[in-house]
């Protein structure tokens, strides 16, 4: 009796189109790849620079468990940090420029744990409204004061930092936005948190190893420094994990007030080692190139369909609106041999469901053809 709630809850969430449910891939993240026992083109990974099955990253991983097993056995102030730690970080550091860095076990603990031990009560935050959900929580869990500011609004930022009297003040925004691909105004944020004496943290998940002269993210695309570089070794690099950049002593501070870090087990070996590997890469290999080709052509082929597109990276989405209505046309793309899930509340804004389409750059172009004729299909049927 006391768990009724819950079905009550779960057929709520069916009722609105919110409803979700665990897909079963039976294959690596490759461009093409089987559920169901079909093969469908995968048009929703982050696995940007088709990292995850390079020779090179898997040999670093495999070498790795041969030397070291396949856990780290205890968090990284106890017996979890191994040499394959510390010289990450190292690597970390010199590819985003900054004095040091520590590596968290998820992008999601590095954006808590930073946030939240950085920020108390009494402190401001400026978060941009499409910010990661982990940061979101971060700020939650600081029990700052936060101000949640428009879209890529910087005129908004300094407004408010104008009338603060707060003595920390944080701005954090997303480098890429996950769910919109578009590219936060960072020259204009730093250049008024300089202003006004405030910190600038960018989550650059989905920008690290793809934006930038030298592909290290959105600070490196626009050739500044900020504060508190944070970002994900599970996109782009193909691996898992969490990492912040920044000076000597943002470092130290967090490795000893960082909960989420002082409190989980250190990243597994395999997993650090084939980061590492794809750094070294990145830096030597030029993956992104080809990536930046396949999302000109992709680019071009949608915007000869009449759609209109707002993003300028690896990500575009396909905006449908209704949530029901997204569900139906990311299924009938399914049917056309496409895999790119629809997108619903609350990961997007009430009315904004879409379909998120990213590339990689290990596909094709057939693939993208073949992904663009669906498409065709779908426009036609759905109206976009």
């Amino acid at each position: 009796m006391k768990m009724d709630w819950l079905n009550q809850e779960l057929a709520d969430i069916k009722n609105k189109g919110l409803y979700r449910r665990l897909n079963t891939i039976e294959s690596g993240q490759t461009p093409r790849i089987i559920k169901d026992g079909r093969e469908l083109i995968l048009l929703s990974s982050n696995n940007y620079l088709g990292l995850t099955n390079h020779p090179k990253v898997k040999k670093a991983a495999i070498d790795a468990i041969a030397e070291y097993g396949t856990g780290a056995g205890g968090s990284r102030l106890t017996s979890g940090n191994t040499y394959l730690h510390e010289r990450l970080e190292e690597k970390i550091a010199r590819f985003k420029g900054t004095e040091a860095a520590i590596v968290f076990s998820t992008g999601y603990m590095a954006n808590i744990g930073t946030i939240a031990s950085m920020m108390n009560k009494g402190d401001l935050i400026l978060s941009d409204e499409l910010n990661h959900a982990s940061i979101i929580d971060g700020c939650r869990l600081s029990h700052a004061e936060v101000k949640v500011y428009p879209h890529r609004d910087a005129s908004c930022i300094e407004k408010t930092l104008q009338s603060s009297r707060h003595q920390k003040k944080l701005i954090v925004t997303d480098g890429i936005f996950g769910m919109d691909g578009d590219i936060a105004p960072l020259p204009e944020i730093v250049e008024i948190a300089e202003k006004h004496d405030a910190m600038v943290m960018v989550d650059d998940a989905h920008a690290t190893g793809v934006l930038g002269k030298h592909y290290s993210g959105t600070a490196d695309h626009f050739n500044l420094r900020v504060d508190i570089n944070m970002g994900t070794l599970s996109k782009a690099l193909g691996s898992t994990g969490g990492y912040v950049a920044g000076s000597n002593e943002l470092i130290e501070y967090l490795r000893n007030r960082a909960r989420s870090f002082i409190f989980s087990t250190a990243l597994p070996p395999p997993a650090v080692a084939a980061a590492g590997a794809a750094i070294d890469i990145i830096e030597t290999e030029n993956p992104a190139k080809r990536l930046w080709d396949n999302v000109a052509f992709y680019r071009k082929g949608l915007e000869n369909m009449g759609f209109s597109i707002n993003s300028n990276a690896q990500i575009i989405p396909l905006i449908i609106g209704d949530s029901r209505r997204t569900l139906d046309a990311a299924a009938e793309l399914e049917r056309l041999g496409v895999y790119s899930l629809g997108i619903r509340p609350p990961t997007v804004p009430e009315g904004k469901g879409r379909i998120r389409t990213s590339l990689m750059a290990t596909h094709s172009r057939k693939d993208i053809d073949d992904a663009l004729f669906a498409i065709g299909v779908i426009r036609e049927k759905f109206g976009l």
